[in-house]
């Protein structure tokens, strides 16, 4: 939007040069384009119109008057509901999009071995990777970190994958990638070996709700060193114990990746910019 013409306003004159008011000498103060009794020293930056204070807003540089103003808002485009929703799903960092692909394609490779979508498990892949404690004592020590990209049926993998989706949107943010890959693969295995060394012998585990988990614990750290509150993480928590108390559920697994979680977040946060933070 542009100004109407103003008086005086030739081809090539610059901004216009409004007159100091009716009866006003050269060098007395101008009168305010919308309050003719107030006399001011002051203009527009954009219109160059004289205004009194009521009339003109801060601007970056200098001010501007309320009608300008309002012509700067009109002219900025809002965006639309629909890319608004876009950019929020976009803001999932590429490490939290990483994980779930890797945990998606490693549930379609057992499912096409196992010739099964929802028996996956009886894959020849899906055995030779999952969390078993006595291969893992024989040596098989990658079992601690595959078997939590393992997922029995689209059940399980789709509430850890939302799981991991919700938190890691602001936690990777939080903590950095770097960080947050850590605390996500390090409370995987500490959820492993929790079953290895107190679970029982022969209990087959796979799944990444360790992770999931560890980053729980992690974001409430982050929450309490921030003084956030709590109360939506206290309500998730609930919900996952009693979750985990459900027949199949392996509740050392959960324990093992939050105590994990927590201690990784404590050891790799960057300790000296939150100090910096406080201070500020």
């Amino acid at each position: 939007m542009t100004h109407p013409p103003y008086p005086n306003e030739g081809p090539e004159q610059g901004p216009p040069q409004y007159a100091a008011g009716a009866g006003a000498q050269p060098g007395q103060a101008a009168s305010c384009y919308r309050h003719q009794d107030r006399q001011t020293g002051l203009r527009c930056q954009r219109c160059n119109r004289p205004a009194c204070h009521e009339c003109l807003n801060e601007a970056p540089v200098g001010y501007q008057c309320n009608d300008c103003v309002r012509e700067g808002r009109a002219s900025v485009r809002q965006p639309s509901r629909a890319k608004s929703m876009a950019a929020r799903y976009r803001s999932v960092g590429p490490i939290t999009a990483g994980l779930i692909a890797i945990n998606v394609l490693m549930y379609v490779v057992t499912a096409v071995d196992a010739r099964s979508i929802s028996n996956n498990q009886f894959s020849e892949i899906f055995f030779q990777l999952a969390m078993w404690p006595p291969a893992v004592e024989a040596g098989q020590w990658w079992r601690l970190v595959t078997a939590g990209f393992l997922h029995f049926g689209l059940i399980h993998l789709g509430v850890n994958m939302l799981s991991l989706w919700i938190i890691g949107r602001d936690l990777e943010v939080a903590l950095g990638r770097v960080r947050y890959l850590a605390v996500y693969l390090l409370a995987g295995i500490g959820g492993s070996l929790a079953v290895l060394w107190f679970g029982g012998a022969n209990s087959l585990l796979a799944g990444a709700s360790g992770s999931v988990f560890g980053l729980l614990g992690a974001l409430g750290v982050v929450l309490v060193i921030t003084r956030q509150p709590l109360n939506g993480l206290i309500a998730v928590l609930a919900l996952n114990a009693i979750i985990s108390l459900t027949p199949g559920i392996s509740l050392l697994a959960h324990l093992g990746g939050l105590i994990t979680g927590v201690l990784v977040a404590l050891a790799v946060l960057p300790w000296n910019r939150i100090r910096a933070a406080r201070r500020r």
